[in-house]
């Protein structure tokens, strides 16, 4: 089994559990709906597709829209995580903080293909 089949495979799995946690979101709509496309993504890469310009324009939408919004204070987030002791959303910061990983994680994740589609000669 290839790199690309267990990296892409695990992420699959992974996100489509990321999208289960959605549901009980205040909007599932949206965010289960990103994690369908980051699914949709690692089963093309672990087939070993990489749309150039679609991957790209993931990755840069999970880019600027993590930037959008980013809180700018981690260690007050991980630190409200640490004290509350459960998953439950307390603030809209938290909210936010939350939402703006999982962007960073998917453009991660997108990362390597967006690179292997703008290597792969065309």
């Amino acid at each position: 089994m290839t790199f690309n089949k267990v990296f892409y495979g695990l992420w699959v799995l992974l996100f489509a559990l990321f999208a289960f946690w959605q549901f009980n979101d205040p909007d599932p709509e949206i965010w289960v709906s990103i994690y369908a496309v980051a699914i949709i993504f690692c089963l093309l890469g672990f087939r070993g597709i990489f749309p150039k310009i679609p991957l790209t324009v993931v990755f840069a939408a999970c880019v600027i829209g993590a930037a959008l919004f980013w809180q700018g204070d981690v260690s007050s987030w991980v630190s409200q995580e640490v004290e509350q002791h459960n998953l439950s959303m307390k603030t809209d910061f938290m909210e936010e903080s939350r939402e703006s990983f999982g962007l960073i994680i998917i453009a991660l994740v997108m990362l390597p293909g967006v690179i292997k589609a703008w290597k792969k000669k065309s």
